[in-house]
């Protein structure tokens, strides 16, 4: 599972739910922050500021509390069937379509506290009991 922003306010929880779970975790942090996610027990980090996450493949699940261009890029880091949640709450009209022209589409879901984003998280829930636990093997590191 790649998580973005993870030493954040939402990203320290996920990375923390999806370890428990028994995830294999990848977190986009900032260096100075990878010690503290070490410690919260992600497996991989990679520094944003230096390195481009787009070049992972293999991902399960991408939990994005970044937004911006982070949803886009992440997609093709997905498997085909993977799982894009962002919980941020920006237009995902881009996101949505390039989604929909992969040859397996990923499912892109936007997460928040409103009534519309609750039957989203109903979705996200019924594809975590649907699927495959996330991988807890490691992932191919960037190149």
């Amino acid at each position: 599972m790649l998580i973005h922003g993870a030493a954040g306010g939402v990203g320290h929880l996920g990375v923390q739910i999806a370890k428990a779970r028994g995830a294999y975790v990848i977190g986009t942090a900032r260096a100075a922050k990878h010690d503290y996610l070490r410690g919260l027990g992600a497996d991989e980090l990679i520094d944003y500021t230096v390195e481009d996450f787009s070049a992972l493949r293999g991902i399960d699940a991408v939990l994005d509390t970044v937004s911006n261009d982070y949803g886009p890029r992440s997609l093709p880091t997905l498997k085909p069937g993977g799982i894009l949640i962002d919980v941020v709450g920006v237009d995902r009209t881009e996101v949505t379509a390039r989604a929909a022209e992969r040859a397996r589409p990923s499912l892109v879901h936007g997460v928040g506290p409103d009534q519309p984003h609750l039957g989203e998280a109903d979705a996200v829930r019924s594809w975590a009991a649907r699927s495959p636990a996330v991988s807890s093997k490691p992932s191919p590191t960037l190149a």
